[in-house]
C-alpha cells in the first residue's frame, strides 16, 4: 500500500435525509431510528482502501437546517469533495440537494462528488420515478443507499475516495 492520503469531505443535503445516519453506518456500522438534528457540524473519519492507496476521509456532517445554509456553506472551504444526499421518499430533497450542489460549486469549483439517494429500504414509498432517476444517473455518479440496512453505503464512500485519488 502507498502513503495515506487525507481528504476533507462534506455531506450536504436537506434536513432529515439521513446524512448523520449514513456517516454512523459507514464509520461505526450502526444505525439508530432516533432522529437527532445535527446542529453545526459533526466530524468523523475513516480510512478506505482504494486499490493500493489508503484514503483517510475526514467527514464533515453539516447540519441540514435550511436557515443555516449560509453558515453551513462556510464549512465547505478546504473540502476536496462532497457527498450530496437526498431522501428518495421526498422528491423536494433532490431539488434542495441540487441547489446545495450549485452553491458548493461556487465555493469549491469542480471537485469530486457523489449523489446519494438514501432510504432505499423504503423504495415502495419513493417519490422519484424511473425516468427522473435515469436523468440523475446520466449526470451524476449515483448510489441508492440505506443507512438502516447498510446497502450501498460503503460503495458510495469508496467511490468518492476513488474519485479523490483521480484528481
Amino acid at each position: 500500500m502507498t502513503v495515506l492520503e487525507k481528504h476533507k469531505v462534506c455531506l450536504l443535503g436537506a434536513t432529515g435525509v439521513g446524512k448523520t445516519s449514513l456517516v454512523m453506518r459507514f464509520v461505526r456500522s450502526i444505525f439508530s431510528d432516533a432522529y437527532q438534528t445535527t446542529i453545526g457540524t459533526k466530524i468523523e473519519s475513516k480510512h478506505v482502501v482504494c486499490g493500493d492507496h489508503v484514503v483517510a476521509l475526514v467527514l464533515w456532517d453539516l447540519s441540514g437546517e435550511d436557515e443555516f445554509q449560509r453558515v453551513r456553506l462556510s464549512y465547505l472551504r478546504g473540502a476536496a469533495g462532497y457527498l450530496l444526499v437526498a431522501d428518495g421518499t421526498r422528491r423536494a430533497t433532490v431539488e434542495t440537494a441540487m441547489a446545495l450542489h450549485d452553491a458548493a460549486m461556487g465555493i469549491l469549483g469542480d471537485v469530486p462528488r457523489v449523489l446519494v439517494l438514501n432510504k432505499a429500504d423504503l423504495r415502495a414509498f419513493w417519490e422519484l420515478d424511473a425516468a427522473y432517476e435515469r436523468e440523475l444517473a446520466s449526470r451524476w455518479t449515483l448510489f441508492e443507499t440505506s443507512a438502516k440496512t447498510g446497502a450501498g453505503v460503503e460503495e458510495a464512500f469508496v467511490a468518492l475516495g476513488h474519485a479523490l485519488l483521480q484528481r
